[in-house]
């Protein structure tokens, strides 16, 4: 499958108890799941986030990978390398922007720099609320938030959250030069790193 070809993918995460790992599949015009694209595993429990992301759920193939650079850093950046270890791009989250509103940078080389924010800000305000509730942990925040990833005021991409309890994403990519696997590495991330 050309997966530079395709603008719209379903993220989905599927639970397990030694690593999170999330499906990505084309979305068919009806907004259902299509062909599986990619299938990321992060092991938990490391120092070091890694997250390797496979072209399907049997592993034999390795479709790129995303690692801090640094360990246990909140302001970490992380390299989206392919599967020879060529540079795609990479991505952070902005600390000091993210205390109220949530904000990512994510750089392909050769193009601008994506700013990604929340775009509401009273879902952000709450889901800031949610995370210091005593005895939460275990039951995630179910309400939809969504991403904007924008080039000064031109959206470039956007991931938006499905209301549940499953953790359930559409990626949206509306610049046909952005590359494919550093968009869907931002969406897996925007689930497993989002609280760090």
């Amino acid at each position: 499958m050309q997966l530079q070809a395709h603008g719209r993918f379903n993220v989905r995460q599927k639970m397990t108890v030694m690593a999170n790992r999330y499906v990505v599949t084309v979305a068919r015009p009806d907004g259902s799941e299509g062909e599986v694209v990619a299938f990321a595993q992060q092991k938990r429990m490391t120092f070091k986030e890694q997250v390797t992301v496979y072209s399907d759920e049997s592993k034999n193939r390795v479709l790129f990978t995303f690692e801090a650079r640094q360990v246990l850093d909140v302001g970490a950046v992380y390299d989206v390398r392919d599967e020879t270890g060529n540079l795609i791009g990479t991505f952070r989250k902005r600390f000091a922007a993210s205390l109220l509103r949530s904000t990512w940078s994510l750089d392909q080389p050769g193009t601008t720099q994506l700013t990604g924010r929340e775009r509401n800000r009273v879902v952000a305000v709450l889901r800031r609320v949610w995370e210091f509730l005593p005895l939460i942990d275990f039951v995630p925040f179910a309400w939809p938030y969504h991403f904007d990833f924008t080039e000064g005021d031109k959206r470039s991409m956007a991931v938006d959250k499905k209301f549940g309890l499953r953790d359930r994403y559409v990626l949206d990519i509306a610049s046909p030069d952005l590359d494919r696997r550093l968009a869907i590495a931002q969406a897996v991330a925007l689930d497993a790193l989002q609280s760090r």
